[in-house]
């Protein structure tokens, strides 16, 4: 009798053990307030959708096509509305690589003096801005067609010394050229979003006035693990924060609030295999939205049809 009560009080020691770690399993990749988020963009889908980019709708049509000529990991990605096409980098050897809408490299630019480059954005004609991850840099790039080096001395730079974590820095880069506002994607340890005011600086008539805006109540509420890349959508200002370790593409509304989702796992949104390593979005003035995933898998998604 005595064993029968020191196996049970065994037994619901390790239930009661198994329970605790899947509870903090659940904390830490924070899968009560995915699941929460997921009733919530249901019950409000008829509402929400007319005014949103609505990113359930959309199914891969271009899956983990190979990058040829590239074997070096991809950071990164955007879209040139003027060239219609799209720009990455490289960080091992540091390049920016300009591709066409169905991932073929049509020019390579070497980057001198970069650092660890892990993020460019489109801002205007020939205007571009850079990351240095580690160094916490942004880099003003001018590039024009027949570009093919680009030295950091020679370009304005932004150094912010903001919570310093090693290479858990900038990660990803999207402009609002409304608002003139350039969001810069801080990946972990703390996952933040800031909003950078004054920077690229364009007119030299101007004083350069550098403001940084950090909303930690917005960046609370998202409930992923990372943060890899960030896109701005100019029709209806929302942003689309990519995570590679929750494989998830999130849509922000302009209060801050996560209202649609794209999953990155095999079986969802048409996916026959999860992406391994997602490290850049970028849409298309169609609405044509583009993934890259580390070392040099491309995808393509495309909003579905109305039935």
């Amino acid at each position: 009798m005595r064993g029968f009560f020191t196996l049970k009080r065994v037994s619901w020691g390790l239930l009661l053990s198994v329970l605790l770690l899947l509870g903090l399993l659940a904390q830490e990749y924070r899968l009560f307030e995915r699941a929460w988020f997921n009733a919530q963009q249901w019950r409000h889908a008829a509402q929400w959708q007319a005014n949103s980019i609505w990113l359930a709708d959309y199914q891969v049509v271009l899956e983990a096509q190979p990058i040829a000529g590239l074997d070096d990991d991809v950071s990164a990605l955007t879209y040139d509305p003027d060239r219609n096409s799209l720009f990455t980098v490289t960080n091992q050897n540091s390049e920016l690589i300009e591709l066409s809408l169905d991932g073929r490299i049509l020019r390579r630019v070497k980057l001198v003096g970069f650092g660890d480059p892990e993020a460019v954005e489109y801002i205007s004609r020939n205007l571009y801005v850079i990351t240095d991850e580690r160094r916490q840099r942004l880099i003003k790039v001018r590039l024009d067609d027949d570009t093919r080096e680009v030295d950091a001395a020679n370009a304005q730079q932004l150094s912010l010394g903001i919570g310093l974590s090693g290479n858990k820095g900038f990660e990803g880069l999207a402009y609002d050229s409304v608002g003139q506002r350039l969001f810069v994607a801080k990946e972990r340890d703390p996952l933040r979003i800031y909003e950078i005011h004054g920077f690229p600086h364009r007119n030299p008539q101007q004083p350069f006035a550098v403001h940084v805006v950090d909303d930690r109540e917005r960046d609370a509420g998202l409930f992923v693990r990372d943060l890899s890349s960030l896109q701005f959508d100019e029709r209806t200002g929302h942003l689309l924060a990519l995570s590679d370790e929750s494989r998830l593409v999130l849509e922000l509304n302009v209060e801050g609030q996560p209202i649609s989702s794209l999953s990155l796992l095999g079986g969802q949104q048409g996916l026959k295999a999860s992406v391994p390593q997602a490290e850049g979005v970028a849409m298309d003035n169609d609405g044509g939205l583009y993934l890259i995933s580390e070392p040099n898998l491309f995808y393509l998604f495309q909003k579905k049809a109305d039935d």
